[in-house]
C-alpha cells in the first residue's frame, strides 16, 4: 500500500509537481487533469485506482515527450527549409551577377595597338573596324575560334585569343566610374564630411571621375576634379561606369581625311606668313614704338581661318584673364568649359558649357595625334590644347586662363572640330 503511494507521488513529481503530497487524498479530492480514478480506504479498490493512476501519469509523460519530439523535429525542419531557401536565394544572386557579365568582353593585352574586328570569321576578310585595348564588346555568338560581337558602331568578328569574356573583375577593371552631378552646384571637399574645407565646385549635370568609392557605403566617394582630389557626397552624385568602344572604319577614314586637310591648311597659312614677313620691310624704331603702344590698349585679334592652329591662337591670348565660376566671357572671367565654348563660338561653333558634353563634341583622336585647338578633356576638366605639349584653360580662380601642361592629369579624352 505505502509502495504504491511512494510511486504514485514519484510519478507526479516527474509530472512537474501536478500532485504535491504523498499522503492519502480523500475521497472528494479534487481530481488532477490527465489523472484516471483517485485513491480510496478500500484496499481492493484503493490497489485498482493506483494502477488507474499509474497508468494516467504514464500516459501524460508520454504525451509530454512526444509533443516536444514533434516541436523540436518540426523546428529543426524550419531551419533545413530557412537554409535551403537562402541557398537558392544566393544561387540565384550569384547566377544573376555572373548573367550580367556572360556576354561581355574586353580587349586585352594589346597594349598601344589593336586588334580588327573583321566582317567576317576569317582572318582574312576586310576589316570593319579597331578594338583598342581595354575596350568592352558585347558578344553576340560564337564561330570556332572568333566570336561575333558589336561594340559602339562596330559588328563583325574578333578572334577569341584577343578578348577575355564574362569575367567580372577585367570587366570592372576596364571601366571607368563616373560621378554626375545631381544638383545645381556640387562641392568638392577636402575629406569625406560636410565639415571640411570645400576645394572646388562643379556645376549641375557635369561629372567627375571616380577614383575611390571604398567609402561609399558612408555616404561618400573620391573624385578627380580637374586634377585635384576630393570627396563628394552620394546623396547628390549618379554613379555609372563607362567603356571605350571599338572605332569604325568610317570613322577612322573621317578621322584620317580631317587631320590632312588641317595639316594642309596649316601649311598654306605658314607659306603666306613666311611671304608676308619676305616681302615686309623693316620700320623705324619710333614706328615699332608706337604699334607697341598701340597693341598694348588695342582690342583682342578677332579670330581668323577654319583650323585647329587658328582657334589655338585665338585662345592664347586671353592668357591671363580671370577664372569665373560658371562664366563665360573670355576677358571678364570664365570657367573651364565656359572658356572652350566661348574660344569656339568665336568661330561658329556651338559647344555645351559642360566638360562632360565636350567628351562627346566633334570626334576623338588618341593623345599621340594632338593638335593645336584640339579639345583636351579630363575628370572635370577641359581646356584646349595649345601645342608643344601644353593646354590654354581657365583652370581656377588662383591662376585663372593660364598654360598648363597637358599631362598633368590623366586625359579622358581629346576631341577634334577642325
Amino acid at each position: 500500500m505505502n509502495r504504491n503511494k511512494r510511486s504514485v507521488k514519484a510519478c507526479a513529481v516527474l509530472a512537474a509537481g501536478l500532485i504535491a503530497s504523498a499522503g492519502s487524498v480523500g475521497v472528494n479530492a479534487a481530481p488532477v487533469a490527465g489523472v484516471t480514478g483517485y485513491t480510496s480506504t478500500d484496499k481492493t479498490t484503493a490497489e485498482e485506482n493506483t494502477y488507474s493512476t499509474r497508468a494516467g501519469v504514464s500516459s501524460m509523460l508520454t504525451g509530454i515527450v512526444t509533443n516536444s519530439a514533434i516541436t523540436a523535429k518540426a523546428n529543426e525542419q524550419a531551419e533545413v527549409e530557412a537554409a535551403e531557401k537562402k541557398a537558392a536565394e544566393d544561387a540565384a544572386a550569384a547566377a544573376a551577377e555572373a548573367a550580367k557579365y556572360a556576354n561581355i568582353g574586353i580587349a586585352a593585352n594589346l597594349g598601344d595597338g589593336f586588334v580588327y574586328v573583321r566582317s567576317a570569321a576569317d582572318q582574312n576578310s576586310d576589316y570593319v573596324g579597331k578594338l583598342f585595348n581595354n575596350a568592352a564588346v558585347t558578344i553576340t555568338g560564337e564561330q570556332g575560334d572568333w566570336y561575333s560581337v558589336t561594340s559602339g558602331n562596330v559588328s563583325g568578328y574578333v578572334n577569341k585569343a584577343y578578348l577575355v569574356v564574362g569575367d567580372k573583375a577585367t570587366v570592372e577593371a576596364a571601366a571607368t566610374k563616373i560621378a554626375t552631378v545631381t544638383t545645381t552646384t556640387l562641392y568638392v571637399r577636402e575629406a569625406p564630411s560636410t565639415d571640411s574645407k570645400v576645394t572646388g565646385m562643379v556645376p549641375g549635370t557635369d561629372d567627375l571621375v571616380v577614383t575611390d568609392d571604398s567609402t561609399k557605403d558612408q555616404g561618400w566617394i573620391k573624385v578627380d576634379n580637374g586634377g585635384e582630389p576630393g570627396f563628394v557626397s552620394t546623396d547628390f552624385v549618379t554613379i555609372s561606369s563607362q567603356y571605350t568602344y571599338a572605332e569604325s572604319r568610317a570613322e577612322e577614314e573621317a578621322k584620317i581625311k580631317a587631320a590632312e586637310e588641317a595639316a594642309a591648311a596649316e601649311a598654306a597659312k605658314q607659306k603666306a606668313a613666311r611671304q608676308k614677313s619676305t616681302n615686309s620691310s623693316k620700320t623705324s624704331s619710333s614706328k615699332t614704338s608706337s604699334r607697341s603702344q598701340s597693341r598694348s590698349t588695342a582690342s583682342y585679334s578677332a579670330p581668323s581661318g577654319g583650323s585647329g592652329a587658328a582657334v589655338a591662337s585665338y585662345a592664347c591670348q586671353f592668357a591671363g584673364n580671370p577664372y569665373v565660376y560658371g562664366g563665360t566671357s573670355l576677358t571678364n572671367g570664365a570657367d573651364c568649359s565656359g572658356f572652350v565654348q566661348s574660344v569656339y563660338a568665336a568661330f561658329g561653333v556651338s559647344l555645351p558649357h559642360s566638360s562632360a558634353g565636350d567628351r562627346s563634341v566633334g570626334y576623338g583622336v588618341s593623345q599621340s595625334e594632338m593638335q593645336p585647338g584640339d579639345i583636351v578633356c579630363y575628370s572635370g576638366h577641359v581646356g584646349i590644347y595649345a601645342g608643344n605639349g601644353m593646354l590654354i584653360n581657365a583652370a581656377n580662380e588662383k591662376t585663372g586662363i593660364t598654360y598648363t601642361n597637358a599631362s598633368y592629369s590623366n586625359i579622358l579624352a581629346v576631341r577634334r572640330i577642325f
